[in-house]
């Protein structure tokens, strides 16, 4: 007798290469989607990444039954619904028997888990498929791990370009001689730089009940929910794609790091949430990539800057998560406590740099990635804010966050948390760089050539107060000797000064004047 299966497609698994969707009997078996209160609860989510999800859940379910197979969807304000994953699992499981229930392996670990509890109340077994839209499995990047002293990202990239054949040349060697070409890709913005009009989708019947029902359940959310813009459908995500490599990624590489007031996106891609969705699939984006610099439509910096975050720091980050988790997620190797400060919520500062990144946050559930690096995850770095809490808020708020690439990019590149795992140093920077990266100091409050006093822009003081707290720690940094010695030679006046003038920071941060 032919079996029968309950497969699982979760929010984040919108793609008909799902290993859950596979093999699957469109006679037989039945598809269950779930749109549940607890998965928009465990962290406070944007509004605008709750519509995106729910919105593709429902264009994807819509394909699904278009080509034939059984599909069981359960939206939010389903009378019936239990409100959480597991809950929808075992309803769907007691009214259809199917003989097995099979899941492809979620993104992140709490689901996992709970996947695992699962077992014992199903009464048929569950299987955990392994998801093989990543190109390295969990094995795989174990074996590339196991006995290194340093699990560095470069190396890791390598070894991924390689075994993919992304910008390589037939006797082995890469494209253009070098591996990185990172140090092409740092140019200070000039005056005026502005960024080409992006891509706008209209507004379908699934997609403005959605808006409804987010703007109907989740009245005080965070973030501003309209106008709403993203692609819904592996369609228009492809429509983003041919975009982004036709018009933007030509000058992606030398502004990659730049930062612009009023230009929320400049040259970066926005594709981040359609591949992590599922909408997309990243050597596709890579192959493309490297087709438009072999062609000639793009110099080799952009190309191999933008594969760089695919091929190897998405990878790289999610062998990361998985193999430290899950006491990943409570490591403080920095010893930081700070509660997180209003001003993330409210986007009320008078730091320029700060209420432009956190506008753009609240306004797209967007921030490009030198601004949550250098900007946001500076800052709550220098002035020593909990980890836990900075995960949590930056795992709610961007429209791509899921925690296996959320979590590790927060703990590990932003605040060095992990100790050190995942980068030699800690990105920590003063005013001086955000000056140069970008425009926002221009009208600002504070100046950025000012270390004390009313003036004085917060990230100075701040950034050498914290190079005094963790003396002990990185004084012996191969990288940071430099710093050091200059942080000697300012005497002891200047240097109480300065961490005087960081505790005033501190407590104007907590009190809401900062």
């Amino acid at each position: 007798m032919t079996q029968t299966a309950l497969r699982i497609v979760l929010g984040d698994q919108l793609s008909a290469r799902l290993p859950a969707i596979a093999g699957a009997d469109k006679a037989r078996d039945t598809i269950l989607m779930a749109e549940v209160a607890a998965e928009t609860q465990y962290v406070r989510h944007h509004v605008k990444k709750i519509a995106f999800v729910f919105s593709a859940m429902r264009h994807f379910a819509e394909a699904l039954k278009a080509a034939g197979y059984r599909v069981r969807y359960v939206t939010l304000d389903d009378a019936l619904n239990s409100h959480s994953l597991n809950g929808e699992i075992l309803r769907a499981a007691a009214d259809l028997a199917p003989d097995r229930v099979i899941v492809t392996e979620p993104g992140e670990w709490r689901l996992k888990e709970g996947f695992e509890t699962l077992r014992l109340a199903l009464g048929v077994p569950l299987d955990i498929l392994p998801d093989t839209r990543f190109l390295c499995s969990h094995d795989a990047f174990d074996r590339w791990a196991d006995g290194r002293r340093e699990l560095r990202m470069e190396h890791f990239y390598r070894d991924m370009r390689r075994r993919h054949g992304i910008l390589m040349e037939p006797d082995g060697t890469p494209s253009g001689g070098r591996w990185n070409f990172d140090a092409d890709n740092r140019k200070t913005p000039p005056g005026g730089l502005s960024a080409p009009g992006r891509i706008s989708f209209r507004r379908d019947a699934i997609t403005e009940t959605v808006l409804d029902l987010v703007e109907r359940r989740f009245p005080d959310g965070f973030g501003r929910l309209r106008p709403f813009h993203f692609a819904v459908t592996r369609r228009q995500a492809l429509r983003e794609l041919e975009h982004f490599i036709a018009v933007l990624l030509p000058r992606f590489g030398d502004y990659q790091d730049a930062m612009v007031a009023g230009e929320p996106y400049l040259y970066h891609s926005l594709l981040s949430a359609y591949v992590n969705a599922g909408l997309l699939y990243p050597l596709e984006m890579c192959r493309k990539a490297e087709a438009a610099w072999r062609a000639g439509q793009a110099p080799l910096n952009a190309a191999e800057g933008f594969i760089r975050q695919i091929l190897g720091w998405r990878e790289y980050v999610r062998g990361i998560y998985w193999r430290f988790m899950p006491g990943y997620r409570d490591e403080n190797a920095l010893d930081a406590h700070e509660p997180l400060p209003w001003l993330y919520w409210s986007g009320q500062t008078r730091m320029a740099c700060m209420r432009e990144a956190l506008r753009h946050t609240i306004d797209h559930a967007y921030s490009h990635h030198i601004q949550r690096l250098m900007v946001t995850g500076n800052f709550a770095l220098l002035a020593g804010i909990d980890p836990r809490a900075v995960h949590e808020w930056y795992l709610g708020v961007y429209a791509d966050a899921y925690e296996w690439v959320e979590l590790p990019n927060t703990l590990g590149m932003a605040l060095h948390a992990d100790g050190g795992r995942m980068a030699s140093k800690p990105y920590a920077a003063s005013g001086n760089y955000i000056n140069r990266m970008s425009t926002f100091c221009t009208g600002c409050a504070y100046d950025p050539k000012v270390a004390t006093g009313d003036r004085a822009c917060p990230f100075n003081a701040l950034y050498w107060d914290f190079v005094a707290r963790h003396r002990d720690r990185f004084s012996r940094n191969a990288r940071m000797p430099y710093v050091y010695a200059t942080w000697d030679r300012m005497g002891k006046a200047r240097q109480t000064a300065l961490r005087q003038q960081a505790e005033a920071h501190r407590k104007a941060m907590a009190d809401g004047t900062l």
